[in-house]
């Protein structure tokens, strides 16, 4: 493809927004024509996000309320907040390709989407979404119009336990325990989120509740037939980015720990962005990157899989890019190779 990709980011002055631009100002098919946040209209791109100082002349825009004038861009990245995309999408004019990075189409049961996300489901919009975990579904994003991009302890869980699942080896029910660091919820502070108050703290939240757990469990039976109940439980760390998942099971055969090297290897063979990694992940190693680093280790029928991604990159933006990427034709690693830092 020699063309560049056009695009628009609704909602660009959150932290999924400034990972958005920080990796298409650089990617080289892309051409960012319009990036929108309401409240920043008219304000230089770089005086809200710092970090792109010097590195782009983009202004912040208001929303367009003509959906249709932007008939020339070829993909549009959501990053609004839950709710926000389910009345906009269908309004995008024919043949532009849209990436949600909320979640309002990632869940199939509408009952269950308004259970966990407290807003109206997309009915019969639905239908036109695929789910973007890239590693898992590639072939339908490649032919994708509509993607609903995962939700962060969703990826770092799911590719934790694909493997697994797919294995159809699994007996019992599966503990996910999962931690995430301030960025996951936000810019915007709120009583609990608020990094100043998490930084020296540690604390659970949403036992039962949380919503990534429907879309965790719909994507295993999807791709593995798995019926296993999970149980998923999220902390809070005293960290900025970072999701590091620990994931309990127990097998119907004992495993070697040679055993579960050859399955996720075989398995993720493919996966450029996986890595497989002797001892345990470290937030450390995968932050700012697209990476996830997972380790296996085996008891014979005890098995704990760990895995740790950054939750903007891999869990939001750059795994957003990695289905543009693939909608487009391009080699899914294109704009996205770039290490993390030591220290």
């Amino acid at each position: 493809m020699t063309e560049k990709i056009k695009i628009a980011i609704l909602g660009g002055s959150g932290y999924g927004g400034s990972e958005l631009l920080r990796i298409l100002l650089f990617h080289p098919n892309a051409e960012i024509g319009l990036v929108t946040a309401n409240e920043h209209a008219g304000k230089p791109v770089s005086a809200v996000h710092r970090n792109l100082n010097g590195l782009t002349d983009l202004e912040f825009a208001t929303a367009p309320e003509d959906l249709p004038s932007l008939s020339d861009i070829d993909v549009v990245f959501f990053g609004l907040p839950h709710g926000q995309a389910l009345s906009l999408i269908p309004r995008l004019p024919a043949g532009v390709k849209a990436i949600d990075l909320s979640g309002d189409f990632r869940l199939d049961d509408a009952e269950l989407h308004k259970k966990f996300y407290k807003t109206e489901h997309g009915g019969d919009h639905q239908q036109g979404f695929v789910y973007g975990l890239t590693e898992t579904n590639r072939e339908a994003i490649r032919s994708a119009g509509r993607i609903a991009n995962p939700g962060c302890f969703a990826t770092a869980s799911l590719l934790a336990m694909a493997p697994m699942a797919k294995s159809g080896l699994l007996d019992g029910s599966v503990i996910i325990d999962a931690k995430t660091g301030s960025s996951g919820s936000g810019a915007k502070p709120a009583a609990n989120t608020h990094h100043p108050q998490r930084m020296n703290s540690f604390y659970a939240y949403k036992p039962f509740g949380h919503q990534h757990l429907p879309e965790i469990t719909q994507h295993l039976q999807q791709i593995a037939g798995m019926e296993n109940e999970i149980v998923f439980l999220t902390h809070s760390l005293p960290v900025a980015r970072g999701i590091f998942a620990s994931c309990y099971m127990e097998t119907t055969a004992a495993l070697t720990n040679e055993d579960l090297a050859n399955l996720y290897a075989e398995f993720y063979r493919d996966s450029f962005f996986v890595r497989l990694v002797d001892g345990s992940p470290d937030i450390n190693w995968v932050k700012n990157t697209n990476f996830c680093d997972i380790s296996m280790h085996s008891d014979g029928r005890r098995i704990i899989v760990l895995s740790a991604i950054d939750n903007l990159v891999k869990g939001a933006a750059g795994q957003a890019v990695q289905n543009m990427n693939l909608m487009f034709g391009l080699d899914e690693k294109t704009g996205l190779v770039f290490p993390g830092s030591n220290p």
